[in-house]
């Protein structure tokens, strides 16, 4: 028997969530976007998702718990966005993935996926603390804001953002939480083979990829309490997420 989930999505515009919303209503789930404009909503009506229109870095505990209150389980892919400041990332890239935890408690809600990055640490600096990624974003994404010397204090902010947000996430144990770390995000087409592991080292991965990783964790109730990297591979994503329960 086929058990159909609710799924909320925070960042429902995203092009991440999107790829997910159409996975997820494909497979026949029923799946909710929370997004921040009005004009975004035919974006997500068009691949099977319900609009919710409620800006995270504003809207009250109170209105997120009113929007999962009958979810299964609710994913934070939300994000503040290339070309803002640190402020506007501490906002939705930190506080409004607690706000969305304080939501889905509020309600009961325990099964709780959080889309974070690789080398995401509230003491990042300089767009990275490990070298080797740091490095890796200087080669194979020129534009991610970063200075002659490879100095990227943008980055660095979001990096300490979703870090902070995924260590405060980790204290709470009325969530069943699966933080995913992926590398560098692409826009190729997805391979469906994956490298998922607690630590993978540095490298990229397509967007589908990421989405479909992150339908098969929504199945997978026992990966919960992990983070995890994802890059790139050679293992099937069913085979790739089972390999963590």
């Amino acid at each position: 028997m086929v058990t159909i989930m609710r799924i909320v999505i925070a960042g429902g515009d995203g092009r991440v969530a999107l790829l997910l919303e159409r996975i997820l209503a494909e497979r026949g789930d029923s799946v909710a976007g929370i997004i921040r404009k009005p004009e975004q909503a035919d974006d997500l009506i068009a691949v099977g998702a319900q609009p919710f229109v409620a800006d995270l870095a504003t809207v009250s505990v109170e209105r997120i718990a009113e929007l999962v209150q009958d979810a299964d389980a609710v994913v934070f892919a939300a994000a503040a966005g290339a070309g803002t400041g640190t402020e506007r990332k501490e906002l939705v890239d930190r506080d409004a993935a607690l706000l969305l935890a304080d939501g889905a408690e509020a309600v009961g809600v325990r099964r709780y996926l959080v889309v974070s990055s690789m080398g995401a640490d509230p003491q990042a600096v300089d767009g990275a603390v490990d070298p080797e990624f740091r490095a890796y974003l200087r080669q194979h994404d020129p534009n991610n804001g970063q200075d002659e010397h490879g100095s990227s204090p943008l980055f660095g902010a979001y990096l300490r953002a979703k870090g902070a947000a995924d260590e405060a996430l980790r204290a709470r144990e009325t969530l069943d939480l699966t933080i995913l770390r992926p590398g560098l995000l692409n826009d190729d087409k997805g391979t469906g083979k994956v490298l998922l592991a607690p630590a993978t080292g540095v490298g990229s991965v397509p967007r589908e990829d990421v989405a479909a990783v992150l339908a098969a964790l929504l199945e997978t109730p026992g990966a919960a309490g992990q983070t995890v990297e994802l890059i790139s591979g050679e293992t099937p994503v069913a085979q790739a997420v089972a390999a963590l329960v």
